[in-house]
């Protein structure tokens, strides 16, 4: 009897090889990592006893582990030392590996694949294989079981981070936006209403995600008031689009807070109503209004843009003037700070692997696993967050220290508000 077997293509085998080429390659640079990273903590670490013999020293190899990078799962002996010194309280030292820990088994970058495949809809048993494809025959710990464990635990961890008390933590900034997602099951897209903050030490963090409707009003003040509820003070200032319902929402729970309308998304709509010879020019003229130094000089290149096109193209000049004073609103904070405030660009930047992830998987299977995915995403994201410029300076902004073009004009007389 015949047996056909199928050859593998040039193009199969050439990627097979690359694939393995990159494990290898993977596998070589973490161990010749882990080397250095001994020879290192050697040389610095290393002393004497009075018979002049070295009490920090290799000490062979560790026993191979299994370790699941992003180029795949490979095998990885880590060196050991022999740490022989004791600390004050008689307890001999330990060295540890900081750029593979003990018990690591998972580097984090395989974690942000997890959630994509969530995103997909994957059943737990298909889950196996995706990730077989995607790291190799030996994806080692992501077994279904594992799998099912995980995402339960992400359920978990989602739903205590929109139940979280806000009582103890002040956000100082905070921008909004409404993000959108194609949901592969249904008509109806995805709304994402996000909010990220600036506590008084000049980090971000996500403060919330909810499934609104189309940046309603409604949705908005329903997020805000729940933010309340959970114990949120109003922040100084909230950075957003001017299509957003969440304005209207603001001004009936937030009523305190001020506005900056974002620059960006204004400079895009300004341009869609002039024609495409002249958006370079007008975009020179805005960039000026923009980027100016003071208050007086910006009032002048939005008057000087008025004047150049509102005679032939009265849409572009109306969608500027009407929001000039939303526009301005950052130059009363410091100047440092300038460049934070102007755009939602802390949400943009943030959200582009989320919508690069869900137009590589055509969308979210339903609305419940691409909120999760958005927030899961984003919460391994958020570490890598650096804070604000001059992070210094919010304690002068907590304490309603007055900027004027963002050079402080007075010394805090009373702290109103109480630094978290």
């Amino acid at each position: 009897m015949l047996r056909l077997v199928e050859t593998p293509t040039e193009g199969e085998q050439e990627s097979t090889g690359l694939d393995e080429l990159a494990r290898e390659g993977a596998r070589r640079m973490l161990q010749r990592a882990l080397e250095e990273e001994v020879t290192s903590y050697i040389e610095r670490e290393n002393e004497v006893d009075g018979d002049g013999r070295s009490l920090v020293v290799r000490n062979g190899k560790a026993k191979a582990r299994k370790v699941t990078l992003g180029a795949g799962t490979v095998e990885i002996e880590a060196p050991r030392i022999n740490d022989k010194r004791v600390d004050e309280s008689g307890e001999r030292k330990k060295f540890s590996s900081k750029l593979l820990p003990p018990y690591l088994r998972r580097s984090p970058k395989v974690a942000e694949v997890l959630p994509i495949l969530y995103l997909r809809g994957l059943s737990t048993g298909d889950f196996k294989d995706a990730l077989s494809s995607l790291l190799g025959e030996d994806a080692a710990g992501l077994s279904a079981t594992n799998i099912a464990r995980l995402t339960a635990e992400w359920e978990h961890e989602f739903r205590e981070f929109r139940g979280r008390s806000l009582s103890d933590t002040e956000y100082l900034y905070v921008w909004a936006d409404g993000v959108h997602f194609n949901i592969r099951l249904e008509d109806e897209r995805l709304c994402a209403l996000v909010l990220i903050g600036v506590r008084v030490d000049g980090s971000k963090e996500l403060i919330a995600i909810e499934d609104g409707y189309r940046e309603s009003t409604e949705s908005w003040a329903s997020v805000l008031r729940d933010l309340v509820n959970r114990g949120m003070k109003a922040p100084l200032i909230a950075v957003g689009d001017g299509a957003l319902g969440f304005w209207a929402a603001a001004r009936d729970v937030w009523p305190e807070t001020r506005g900056q309308r974002c620059w960006v998304h204004k400079i895009a709509n300004v341009l869609s109503a002039l024609p495409n010879r002249l958006q370079p020019k007008a975009k020179r003229m805005l960039h000026e209004a923009m980027y100016a130094e003071t208050k007086e000089q910006a009032d002048e290149a939005i008057d000087a843009f008025a004047k150049e096109f509102e005679d032939k193209y009265p849409k572009a000049a109306t969608c500027l003037l009407k929001d000039r004073d939303a526009l301005l609103t950052y130059v009363h904070f410091p100047a440092a700070h300038w460049k934070h405030l102007r755009t939602t660009n802390a949400i943009e930047s943030s959200f582009a692997t989320v919508k690069l992830r869900q137009r590589v998987t055509k969308g979210a299977g339903s609305r419940t696993k691409g909120l999760l995915m958005a927030y899961k995403l984003l919460n391994m994201a958020q570490a890598r967050w650096r804070k604000i410029s001059s992070p210094n300076l919010m304690p002068l902004v907590i304490g309603g220290v007055k900027f004027v073009d963002g050079i402080q004009l007075q010394q805090p007389e009373t702290e109103e508000r109480i630094v978290a």
